[in-house]
């Protein structure tokens, strides 16, 4: 599960990057049973695509809203309950975001966990949110499991309090205090709950974090919490979202049948808006163990939902929210005094924030940096933006909308578009009006706004490093007496034939994955084309996929591959960096370049009606980059500043030291899983170094060019001939080596990090696997699957759900042609740092030994969800690319797919457990990242192998 813990949730299609969340709500009215209504009575949205949708209000007072997407054979399930922080009283924080939690813990009539069946029926996207205005659940599943995600979600709704005992509580309380801690455990972690009190005074709804405070969680008795849901969790404080491959009679023969019987609950009354302005500007400087100073400025503004706050989020795409906004221009790339900065208006049902970020660069002042932003700031707000600036942002926005309504579901999809709507203003519809406010707004109109709002007193937060203090939690405070407000006298049930006693509705039959047909054609310039069509929004997405990678780093310059890649979009041909991003965002396109462990890939998504000078410019980008060395010098200061930041936080740190330690230090793979090579390595790259990468690697002849989108082959090829074909490698193409072999270390080894004050330690482990070409690669893929792939999955229920130790631990294995690496991983808290060590070595020892082997069960479970889940799994167009990205890699046939379901259904218990015998736990390498003064001693005396303490380079601390 996932807590959206900051006012900052706005549906995906709304877009920045992900936008709207709406004011406000209406009590729910108007007769039962209304009429539908059509989307087609409204005009339509400026971006040319729209999401129809019917609705309906149950007697019970759920109301009920359909969306019709036939694409897939699945049904998006989203349940927004009007429940969130800001309807907690004091002495109660963090009510909502722990009843969360305990919603996935199973019901009365389905005890145990709650992914169970919908692993089972292969369901995607599935999580639950909580904010400080509501709480959501949601899932995509096959259309033949629909009866069964309505029996879970309303058996959840009416029939959950029988399933909360001492027990549940005090595991799901664990988990969640662990989530607040592997929170605060990051750098300038700190802030958010500082924040929170700062600006908004005592009383207010949002003074108080969603996750809420240590005491007021141990003080949550078993009463109190079932007095919580008894209060708001029913159907009349919820809007159910079904969109997808369902119709209007179905809908509302469903909706009926699984929740038409369930009680409404007194009916949530929302307060008011309450922006709360400051009443004076102010300052906080906290401490923190973080690599660079960080300066942050924030104004309450109004709620979402207003058109304040619409036009309040073009200010801030012409401020600081892209790639060529005024603050990069002025910052970053003009005075290069800080190694990135934004700006964001987030919104809630009460208020919103507007924030100014910047983070500083080594060396300079942040007085300084301060005074350009606020320079910056005022400029914009004595002139407003310009025509051709209010342009840009309004064509980023509008094809952001396009891009995120591709998905029925999930975060930002369709579904939370219409639910998020429906709860805050009413009016599932209401992001037609946030559309046309976007598209009507003139620059004296968004000039005028942004005087208003950020006219008025702000408050600055200053991050500097020096030494963390824990912050004071507050002492849990009794709650006010409560009784129990009247239930609405026209809310009634209707009777219904579901007999629950009866458990979950079986699901006897499956959609079979229709993966799109891959047609075939060779450019002019001799690169592979490989189509896959896909008409459902007018976007085209490429991808031009080169050999190379890390690997070509061999006896050179590790991250070589990756910084070349990552300095293609800052500029080309005639197009400085500002330029080419200024461009790119007038066409609506996102551009972009990076390095894997053998190859690279540039990307192009393309508005279909920018398709061809789309084109035009992605291919300026790989034909001419400028490589200008003034470009080069800035991005070298932000990419080690990044490795800083890298080190800082405790799972990149992990992740930086561990492929050395697997691999050697001067293997091409043992540079850091993030990617971003060594502070030496970066600063010793010279323009001649990215050149020559280019010259070996960013060639036509042997690369491969995967479309996948609204567009045919009779019209890509011309455009794709008309931009590529006279292109040419220069000189000789280099050749790709064989990667080497490196043998598993002969006794488990165990390396500490010290991260002094950490309330956590992270967990990870690894050992190096067979290539992905390997022929027993799948039957890998579904052990790792049994051990930590999936949240039931055995690390998962042991440290979190079992144990309660940690938010979540996994396993995973990533993707190479030389041998791959396997990884566990487990944040969990410092007082249980070695006896987690010591689970984790017993589950994975116990798996791989056959001590403990894959179970009929655990395998068909796995197999069942593997490939049940695929039409839902295959919905985007990234999906569908990135498969074929592999297959193009691996050497994969066109119906690899099919060929890998084969195996997969036909996959056997034994045949797991003879792959799971590849995960040796003699070999494992440990890394733990943590306040050594706390889990080192408790470690050693663990002897799992020889303990070395290192930093966070990987390097040896003299003494330890």
């Amino acid at each position: 599960m996932s807590v959206v813990a900051s006012r900052s949730f706005r549906p995906r299609a709304l877009l920045r990057q992900g936008v709207l969340a709406f004011a406000l709500a209406a009590a729910l009215g108007g007769g039962f049973y209304a009429p539908a209504v059509q989307a087609e009575a409204v005009a339509p949205t400026t971006t040319g695509v729209d999401i129809a949708f019917q609705q309906f209000t149950l007697p019970n007072g759920l109301r009920v809203i359909v969306h019709e997407d036939h694409k897939a054979p699945i049904v998006a399930v989203n349940l927004w309950y009007h429940v969130g922080s800001l309807a907690e009283p004091a002495g109660r924080s963090g009510f909502a975001h722990l009843f969360e939690h305990l919603m996935f813990n199973g019901s009365e009539n389905n005890p145990g966990e709650y992914f169970e069946p919908f692993e089972q029926a292969g369901a995607t996207d599935m999580n639950g949110t909580t904010n400080t205005d509501r709480t959501n659940y949601f899932e995509n599943v096959p259309t033949t499991a629909l009866d069964m995600a309505l029996w879970m979600e309303s058996d959840r709704m009416g029939h959950l309090l029988g399933a909360i005992d001492q027990a549940t509580l005090d595991e799901q309380r664990g988990v969640v205090q662990n989530e607040k801690r592997q929170g605060m455990n990051q750098p300038y972690g700190q802030l958010r709950e500082v924040v929170a009190h700062t600006m908004y005074p005592e009383g207010h709804p949002y003074h108080h974090t969603t996750i809420g405070s240590m005491n007021d969680l141990n003080a949550a008795s078993l009463e109190d919490v079932k007095t919580w849901f008894r209060t708001w969790y029913g159907p009349n404080n919820a809007v159910l979202v079904l969109a997808g491959d369902i119709d209007l009679a179905t809908a509302k023969a469903k909706a009926a049948k699984y929740f038409g019987d369930i009680p409404a609950t007194p009916t949530m009354q929302q307060p008011a808006v309450d922006i709360a302005p400051l009443a004076q500007s102010g300052r906080t400087v906290l401490e923190d163990k973080v690599p660079q100073v960080m300066v942050r400025r924030m104004w309450n503004v109004p709620q979402v939902g207003s058109r304040d706050s619409d036009l309040l989020d073009l200010f801030s795409a012409v401020l600081g929210g892209s790639a060529s906004s005024r603050l990069d221009t002025r910052l970053v790339h003009q005075d290069k005094i800080a190694d990135s900065v934004s700006t964001a208006n987030y919104g809630a049902q009460l208020s919103g924030s507007f924030i100014m970020n910047a983070m500083v660069k080594q060396g300079v002042e942040q007085a300084r940096v301060e005074a350009a932003l606020d320079e910056e700031l005022q400029r914009l707000l004595r002139d407003g933006p310009s025509a051709a600036e209010l342009a840009r942002a309004k064509t980023v926005y509008r094809a952001g909308f396009i891009r995120g309504i591709e998905r029925i579901g999930g975060f930002g999809g369709k579904a939370d578009v219409l639910a998020s709507c429906a709860i805050y203003t009413a009016d599932p519809g209401c992001f037609r009006d946030n559309l046309r406010n976007i598209d009507s707004a003139t620059p004296e109109q968004v000039r005028d706004v942004a005087r208003q709002w950020l006219g008025k007193p702000s408050h600055t937060f200053v991050v500097v490093p020096g030494e963390r203090k824990p912050l004071a939690e507050a002492p849990a405070v009794k709650p006010a007496p409560f009784a129990l407000p009247a239930v609405d006298a026209r809310f009634t049930t209707a009777a219904s034939d579901v007999d629950r006693s009866q458990g979950v509705p079986d699901v006897a039959s499956f959609p079979t994955l229709k993966f799109p047909a891959l047609q075939h054609a060779t450019l002019r310039n001799g690169s592979k084309l490989i189509l896959a069509e896909r008409h459902d929004i007018p976007v085209v997405n490429l991808g031009y996929s080169f050999d190379g990678g890390y690997a070509a780093d061999r006896g050179g310059k590790l991250g070589t591959a990756a910084f070349t890649m990552g300095m293609l979009d800052e500029g080309a041909a005639g197009l400085g960096a500002l330029d080419f991003a200024s461009r790119e965002e007038d066409l609506g396109a996102e551009i972009s370049a990076s390095a894997n462990l053998d190859g690279g890939n540039a990307s192009l998504s393309a508005l279909k009606r920018n398709l061809d000078p789309s084109l035009a410019l992605f291919a300026d980008m790989l034909r001419q980059p400028r490589f200008d060395q003034a470009e080069i010098d800035r991005v070298k200061a932000q990419w080690i500043a990044g490795i800083a930041q890298e080190k800082a936080r405790p799972n990149s740190a992990a992740l930086r030291v561990l492929p050395p330690l697997l691999y050697g230090s001067d293997h091409p793979y043992g540079i850091p899983f993030t990617g971003s090579g060594t502070e030496a390595a970066i600063a010793s790259l010279s323009r001649d170094d990215l050149l020559a990468y280019q010259r070996a690697w960013l060639r036509p002849e042997q690369a491969t060019v995967i479309v996948v989108g609204d567009t045919t082959l009779a019209e890509i090829v011309p455009l794709l001939d008309k931009h590529f074909g006279d292109w040419k490698g220069d000189g000789e193409a280099a050749k790709a080596d064989a990667v080497a072999k490196v043998a598993r270390p002969l006794q488990p080894r165990v390396f500490l990090i010290d991260q002094p004050g950490a309330v956590q330690a992270n967990i990870f482990t690894g050992e190096l696997m067979p290539s992905n070409t390997d022929p027993a690669s799948v039957r890998l893929g579904m052990a790792n699957q049994v051990l930590g792939g999936d949240f039931t999955a055995r690390l998962n229920m042991n440290l979190r759900e079992d144990k309660h130790w940690s938010y979540g631990a996994h396993s995973m294995l990533a993707s190479a042609l030389g041998q791959r690496p396997w990884l566990a991983y487990a944040p969990v808290q410092i007082d249980k740092t070695a006896e987690s060590l010591q689970e984790m070595q017993r589950e994975i020892a116990q798996f791989g030994s056959g001590q403990a082997p894959a179970t009929e069960a655990e395998v068909a479970k796995v197999v069942a969800n593997e490939l049940r889940s695929q039409p839902g799994a295959y919905e985007t167009a990234e999906a569908v690319m990135g498969t074929i990205s592999d297959m193009v890699e691996f050497g994969r046939p066109d119906d690899w797919v099919q060929q890998r379901n084969a195996q997969i259904a036909a996959m056997t218990p034994a045949q797991v457990n003879e792959a799971a015998k590849a995960i040796d736990a003699k070999a494992l390498t440990w890394v733990v990242v943590g306040d050594l003064s706390k889990i080192e001693q408790p470690v050693r005396a663990l002897k799992l192998g020889e303990v070395s303490v290192v930093d966070a380079d990987g390097k040896p601390v003299a003494g330890k």
